[in-house]
């Protein structure tokens, strides 16, 4: 099993929501303070431009503002990945570009949605985008979102380029991650909370995590126990976990909507819909009740 020394972007990563004003702009107040306040509380990493930060609705101006800001407020020594990925070949080829004049460490990049490419076709994107500048590239694995995943065949083939550096795996397969990390020196963060421990057990770098804007020190616990070799902790911390996750992750509103409404962060832009009070209140009854059962 590989040693947890942490991976290129970090071990603890949070997936960061993009704060809006009532008027539905860019807060770039809000998003200075957010992320200051995520690294004080133990994320090592920050995923700016995902799609819990609304990348698909942002324009590519909003998201070099974001990242410049964001970068200006945490310091050189926090890495900050941003999402770079469409369904467009050159249009994320640009964004890389514009990324990485903007003081990226790494890019996330999404498999071409929709179209549905062969595989032949998403290792091209990769390497194209892995071609156009200097930083490291987190490839993501979500084939329940794009239609189409990363087969383990072509994990292994981009992994000797050496600017692929991680995948960010919500492929929900571990048998294929296995065999991937133990033929590759991928570094592999859990994109999907129920399984940060188990990947991490077997060796994943981290995660890269939605539940992490809320309570970034109670996902951080369940990594820190297990590295110190109680995995009895690490295994009832994640449990203390669960109800959240399940309700921020699996209720049938996308995690982006519901940080927001805990978090109070602005509106969500449309076609995304802010949660109801009835959902609210239940989201806020388990975030307190998880902060409760972890003091």
């Amino acid at each position: 099993m590989r040693s947890h020394t942490g991976g290129p972007f970090g071990r603890t990563l949070c997936a960061m929501i993009t704060p809006f004003t009532a008027a539905g702009d860019l807060d770039l107040d809000a998003a200075c303070r957010h992320a200051s306040g995520l690294v004080a509380d133990g994320c090592d990493g920050l995923v700016l431009s995902g799609t819990t930060g609304e990348s698909p609705t942002t324009t590519d101006e909003e998201k070099t503002a974001l990242l410049r800001a964001v970068r200006e407020a945490v310091g050189a020594e926090i890495p900050i990945v941003a999402g770079v990925g469409s369904a467009d070949t050159r249009h994320t080829v640009r964004l890389a570009r514009e990324a990485e004049a903007a003081g990226a460490d790494g890019l996330l990049v999404v498999t071409p949605y929709y179209s549905r490419p062969p595989q032949a076709a998403v290792e091209a994107h990769f390497l194209r985008v892995a071609e156009a500048t200097g930083l490291g590239l987190m490839l993501y694995d979500i084939p329940g979102r794009t239609g189409t995943r990363i087969e383990p065949a072509t994990l292994l083939r981009l992994a000797e380029h050496p600017r692929v550096l991680a995948v960010k795996d919500c492929s929900y397969d571990l048998l294929a991650a296995t065999k991937v990390m133990a033929r590759t020196s991928l570094a592999y963060y859990s994109g999907c909370e129920e399984l940060n421990l188990p990947l991490y057990a077997l060796g994943g770098a981290g995660y890269v995590s939605t539940v992490a804007n809320v309570a970034p020190r109670q996902m951080r616990a369940v990594l820190d126990a297990f590295d110190s070799g109680d995995t009895a902790v690490a295994a009832r911390l994640n449990g203390l976990t669960i109800g959240l996750v399940e309700a921020m992750m699996a209720s049938g509103l996308p995690g982006t909507v519901t940080a927001k409404a805990l978090l109070d962060a602005g509106p969500v832009r449309e076609p995304l819909q802010p949660a109801g009070r009835e959902a609210t209140d239940g989201l806020r009854g388990l975030y307190e009740g998880l902060l409760a059962a972890a003091d």
